[in-house]
């Protein structure tokens, strides 16, 4: 199996205001100047009595929660003041249930940096393709000095690991560098960088009666390729009910030759239920799946854990 490779480790702090996870929570990365609060909507009002001078600033927020057929949406919003804004969309929009602010402690954002900063995060969001997101556009990319630009794109680094911390991987692509790589220009070392990442995950194919199709194995799961093939014949099966919803939302659809596909990528949590749903009936995943020289999932992870 391919290495990973090595990478910075960092430390991330959480209070738990009300000493439980479900509750008003404080989040930093260590050494740095973000802050993240994430709070329930019931408790906007102790989030304001708790934290009025951490969110009454310029800051970007998230509205997170699910609609009538429970499926993941976030509203990304920025605002000089926070706390001003959130209070007119606790009457405003219903979908969602809790809120995750980022401010600085350093009181050094601005409304340009802030604005930046909604742009670049809706279309990350956008990108990663795991979430409705609730915004009826992308606003314009604010015109930012090249020094600003930079800070503010490490500040959407530390952005994106403390909402994966608080439990949300809306902003995570399932490919890594692949966000990076949408961007345009890159400077030599940055490309090198993108094309080690995405080499870092592991190469896998499946191919069973006359069905052939192609995945990466990473960190969360697998994650099926487009125009990977999947059979127009099923059995009773534990993931028929997943393979129904991808049809409905689009991911799996048929080619100009009548052929079922996978229109776009798609994250599985398993082999097993990626190969499922490919297939059209139950089978064990880690057999099915096999690297460039013929190895299947299974013979791979034997091999390493000896």
């Amino acid at each position: 199996m391919k290495t990973k490779l090595n990478m910075l480790g960092k430390s991330v702090r959480i209070y738990l205001k009300e000493g439980n996870v479900s509750g008003i929570k404080l989040a930093e990365v260590v050494n740095h100047t973000i802050q993240a609060l994430s709070s329930p909507r019931i408790k906007l009002a102790d989030l304001n009595r708790f934290f009025s001078k951490e969110i009454n600033r310029p800051g970007i927020y998230f509205l997170i929660g699910q609609d009538d057929a429970n499926t993941n949406k976030v509203y990304i919003g920025e605002s000089e003041n926070v706390w001003d804004r959130l209070k007119n969309h606790d009457t405003g929009k219903d979908f969602w249930s809790e809120v995750i602010i980022f401010t600085s402690k350093d009181e050094n954002l601005t409304k340009s940096h802030v604005k930046f900063l909604e742009s670049r995060l809706i279309d990350i969001t956008i990108q990663a393709e795991r979430c409705k997101i609730e915004n009826l556009s992308s606003p314009n990319l604010s015109s930012l000095p090249l020094p600003d630009q930079d800070s503010m794109e490490d500040f959407i680094i530390n952005v994106k690991l403390l909402n994966g911390t608080l439990g949300h991987k809306f902003l995570e692509n399932p490919l890594p560098g692949s966000i990076l790589a949408s961007q345009s220009p890159q400077t030599n070392d940055k490309k090198t960088e993108i094309s080690q990442s995405l080499q870092s995950n592991l190469e896998l194919e499946l191919k069973v009666k006359g069905i052939n199709a192609k995945a990466l194995q990473t960190d969360e799961g697998i994650v099926v390729l487009s125009n990977s093939q999947v059979s127009d014949k099923t059995k009773p099966f534990s993931y028929s009910f997943l393979r129904e919803k991808l049809i409905k939302e689009g991911i799996i659809q048929q080619d100009n030759k009548g052929t079922l596909i996978f229109a776009k990528k798609h994250l599985f949590s398993s082999p097993s239920a990626a190969a499922a749903v490919i297939l059209g009936y139950s089978v064990n995943g880690r057999n099915v799946w096999i690297d460039e020289n013929g190895k299947s999932l299974n013979q791979l992870e034997k091999e390493e854990v000896k």
